[in-house]
């Protein structure tokens, strides 16, 4: 076999792969964008981890000089990241996502008069069984 008739064969076979690639890479780039909106570290970073094995899938196009898969990913990737941190930006901005009952956890609780104040020593101020044996000279 020659080698132009060996590159044919194989790029039979990679540019659908590079193709497939592309399209899990373009998921993964929705998905990070989901997940940069609702500002979830962990599920961007899975995302964009999967959507390396897609990117290089569809590298595989280029040994037939089809450079539209990767390209196509690249833009995909960005284009969704740009997009979920507009969007996380304004949701922010306008106060979306917040409830009532997290509004309430950040202020301080009213203490009813009749209950009994609890007051608890800082950990500094406790002495431990280390120090108070140490004489103190003055």
């Amino acid at each position: 076999m020659t080698t132009m008739r060996v590159a044919n064969d194989l790029a039979e076979v990679m540019v659908p792969i590079g193709y497939v690639g592309a399209a899990i890479a373009g998921a993964c780039a929705i998905v990070a964008a989901v997940a940069v909106i609702r500002s979830s570290g962990g599920l961007v970073g899975g995302a964009v981890g999967v959507w390396i094995v897609g990117a290089l899938m569809s590298f595989t196009a280029s040994f037939a000089q089809q450079w539209l898969p990767l390209i196509l990913a690249c833009a995909s990737l960005v284009g969704m990241l740009l997009i979920g941190g507009v969007v996380r930006a304004i949701m922010s901005a306008a106060g979306a996502g917040r409830t009532n009952d997290a509004a309430a956890d950040a202020l301080p609780r009213a203490v009813s008069p009749t209950a009994p104040a609890v007051v608890s020593k800082p950990s500094l101020a406790t002495k431990s069984a280390a120090t108070a044996s140490i004489p103190v000279v003055s």
